[in-house]
């Protein structure tokens, strides 16, 4: 894969074995790899009901609310109490947390971009005017709010869709159609390439 375009409109939504909620993903790499074997993945869950969340030993996770009033999560062990419920602010954990989602009310829907580790590290921004994004050789762009053109060439991105790309060095120039636009960057590094 290099540059490929999507829309959450047509992604396919798989349920959850526990049933409290469906993921969309985006994408993940390398090509073909599962949950138990991915280098980096981002998808988007909608969760409708109370209960654990699955762990991921050896996986950095970030986690950004992008509709509705949100969730509560818990650790068990007490280290983690934090209110995912003010959209488009990144939460940063760690996979192998034994972490309880309680929704603080109907079903919200959430980015999530989960890295292995040692190998991969993810950094979630999201802009809301004009913007320039570092060369990163793994990402994904998605418009949360309005249209967005990229890199002054007339491409468009607009609301609810979005570009990845992977094993193929990407920067951007961003530019929204106008006020109240938001842009999701994901950008995947490798763990080495960590400021």
């Amino acid at each position: 894969m290099t540059l490929v375009s999507f829309s959450r409109a047509t992604l396919p939504a798989m349920p959850w074995k526990n049933g409290g909620g469906s993921t969309q993903q985006i994408a993940s790499w390398p090509p073909g790899a599962g949950l138990d074997d991915f280098g980096w993945r981002v998808s988007i869950a909608t969760i409708a009901a109370a209960g654990p969340f699955s762990m991921f030993e050896g996986v950095d996770r970030l986690i950004m609310l992008l509709e509705g009033e949100g969730v509560r999560l818990q650790s068990r062990d007490g280290r983690i109490d934090h209110r995912l419920d003010a959209p488009h602010q990144p939460f940063a954990f760690a996979g192998e947390a034994e972490i309880d989602c309680v929704p603080q009310g109907a079903a919200s829907s959430d980015l999530n971009v989960m890295t292995r580790r040692g190998l991969w590290h993810a950094e979630l921004q999201v802009f809301d005017d004009a913007a320039s994004v570092a060369s990163a050789p793994h990402g994904v762009l998605l418009a949360l709010r309005g249209d967005w053109r990229l890199n002054d060439a007339g491409a468009v991105c607009r609301e609810g869709e979005g570009l990845c790309w992977a094993d193929a060095p990407h920067a951007w120039r961003a530019m929204p159609s106008g006020p109240g636009a938001r842009l999701a960057v994901v950008r995947i590094l490798p763990a080495d390439a960590q400021p």
